[in-house]
């Protein structure tokens, strides 16, 4: 698994690179957006971390350009960020990051987030499942949706997501539960619930009319509704 990682400060892009190698991943690294953007279209990894404040293309604009290249659009990507405002992580969440972490961090929970979405985005190739609602076709093995037969380009998460709303129809999903879906076997204790708000707000935006099935519930969490 080949990891890129696009950080500016010297110190903490030694410590991340060495531990991932540790780890048996390879690496690749920038510490400038622009340069990160050329590499990473020309040669996509597994998976990218992006620290938000970088010279050239910031971590914010580098995320959303990523998004909006094919060769790129389903890349899981990590935010790096030293700001530690709800808006600016919601920021991060909603130019298509998967997750972010808050700097200063530990670089063990580093290590088990990239393994956890690694592992929950990794195609199941035994697996020929589709799930469907209506107009909507969810592909397991393919990793791919459809809302009348038209492709929608979502995240590693929102992809997890949609996913168990779909396998869970008219049952109501906590946040907390989504949350453990999506981590497994990790501690999501640290992870903030607001995260799946942010995460639930895209699916919407992407899913069009076929989001008229995503239900609020409030104070606790999500369900996908559909005639029984």
């Amino acid at each position: 698994m080949r990891i890129f990682i696009v950080e500016d400060e010297p110190d903490i892009l030694r410590a991340i690179e060495y531990n991932l190698r540790k780890e048996g991943f390879e690496t690749e690294s920038a510490n400038d957006g622009n340069i990160a953007m050329e590499k990473i279209i020309a040669r996509p990894p597994d998976l990218a971390i992006l620290d938000i404040m970088l010279p050239g293309l910031d971590g914010i604009t580098l995320c959303k350009a990523l998004r909006a290249s094919k060769k790129t659009s389903t890349i899981p990507i990590i935010m790096l960020t030293a700001r530690t405002l709800e808006i600016d992580k919601v920021t991060g969440l909603e130019s298509g990051a998967d997750d972010y972490i808050t700097k200063p961090f530990s670089i063990m929970e580093l290590i088990a987030r990239i393994r956890a979405i690694l592992r929950r985005t990794r195609v199941n190739s035994d697996s020929d499942e589709k799930l469907k609602s209506e107009d909507l076709e969810l592909d397991i093995e393919k990793v791919t949706v459809k809302v009348k037969n038209k492709n929608i380009k979502l995240t590693a998460i929102e992809f997890i997501i949609l996913k168990e709303l779909l396998k869970n129809k008219n049952k109501v999903l906590s946040r907390e539960s989504i949350l453990e879906k999506i981590w497994k076997t990790e501690d999501s204790s640290n992870i903030e619930t607001r995260t799946v708000d942010v995460h639930i707000m895209n699916l919407r935006k992407k899913l069009g009319k076929a989001a008229e099935h995503l239900e609020t519930v409030k104070n606790f969490g999500y369900s996908w509704r559909e005639n029984v």
